[in-house]
């Protein structure tokens, strides 16, 4: 009897050994995660500690081999060389630029309008319009503006890859908000008219290695865009542009000017970012048409808009170089 016990105890024994044993293996395989909810934990950004909150942490992701990691690639491709897709064909652009031209490093580089986390913001709200836009028109905004041509098909092949790549540099980002480094740099702004003499002499020591003498820039060894962007004439942004405002012209050379500068790295003064992006804008560039009808709420105009009508009574020419003291 004492016999059939201890043998029943021995099994029961061993039997708790190996569960335990099975317990604490599969702990250490599949380690549990503090604050679990029982989610996939396979994208990055399950773990907060990995979300990214200024573009500047942002690190090149590989895309999936995939039907989507293949949408994305190819809307890398329509970025960083927008020209070889767009310029010539069915869906044209109105000049050589990539629109990596502005959006540094196809797109990641801190404080050069960088597209990543921008899912996240749109749909928002744009004054230029007066509506709340899609990622989809505020793209075609600068086909028509940054690259002098026309919106392509909201639903066509290339919008969707542009959009699927933006979603996948995207991926690690807060999903609430606007991430620092979105945008431009903020900068102290002179208070006074901007100087284009002083703007010229900026641009001969500081900008001509790139952009050339005469600002149009250096041909790719296939003349189908540049490796440096005019910046003005029939090749470069239209006077509906951004980048035809003084004070945003300004921002992006003070964060990204001459090349090898960053927003932690600035090269150039305030005073000379300032007189230069006065200077690069005072030339003859193609001309939008019906400016006229952008911001319809005159009061969501910006004060560096160089072109009218204004809600106020100030002169065109303050307006394009500034005072901006109103």
């Amino acid at each position: 009897m004492e016999y059939k016990k201890l043998t029943t105890y021995l099994k029961a024994l061993s039997w708790i050994i190996i569960a335990l044993f099975i317990t604490c293996t599969t702990l250490c395989i599949f380690p549990l995660k503090h604050g679990s909810t029982g989610q996939s934990t396979d994208s990055p950004a399950a773990d907060n500690d990995s979300l990214i909150t200024h573009v500047s942490q942002f690190r090149a992701v590989s895309f999936k081999d995939s039907p989507e990691g293949e949408m994305a690639s190819y809307g890398e491709k329509l970025i960083k060389n927008t020209y070889d897709y767009f310029y010539e064909g069915e869906i044209k652009i109105g000049n050589k630029l990539a629109c990596s031209s502005c959006h540094l490093n196809g797109g990641t580089k801190a404080f050069a309008a960088p597209y990543v986390g921008l899912t996240n913001v749109f749909p928002t709200y744009i004054g230029r319009e007066n509506k709340v836009e899609s990622l989809e028109e505020r793209i075609n905004g600068c086909f028509e503006r940054s690259m002098n041509g026309r919106a392509i098909p909201e639903n066509g092949k290339e919008m969707r890859a542009i959009v699927t790549y933006i979603k996948n540099i995207s991926i690690n980002t807060v999903n609430k908000g606007r991430l620092t480094g979105q945008g431009f740099v903020k900068m102290g702004i002179p208070n006074r008219a901007a100087d284009l003499k002083h703007g010229q002499l900026v641009f001969e020591g500081k900008c001509t290695s790139c952009h050339g003498k005469d600002g149009q820039g250096v041909p790719q060894p296939t003349g189908k865009g540049y490796l440096y962007p005019p910046l003005w004439g029939k090749d470069s942004y239209n006077d509906g542009a951004g980048m035809a405002r003084l004070l945003t012209a300004a921002r992006f050379i003070k964060a990204n000017m001459p090349l090898g500068a960053s927003y932690d790295a600035p090269q150039l003064s305030d005073e000379e970012a300032y007189d230069v992006a006065a200077y690069i804008n005072s030339f003859d560039r193609p001309k939008k048409a019906n400016k006229e009808f952008d911001y319809p709420n005159l009061t969501k105009k910006p004060k560096d808009s160089p072109y009218p009508p204004y809600a106020d009574n100030i002169s065109l020419e303050q307006h394009k170089h500034g005072p901006y003291n109103f």
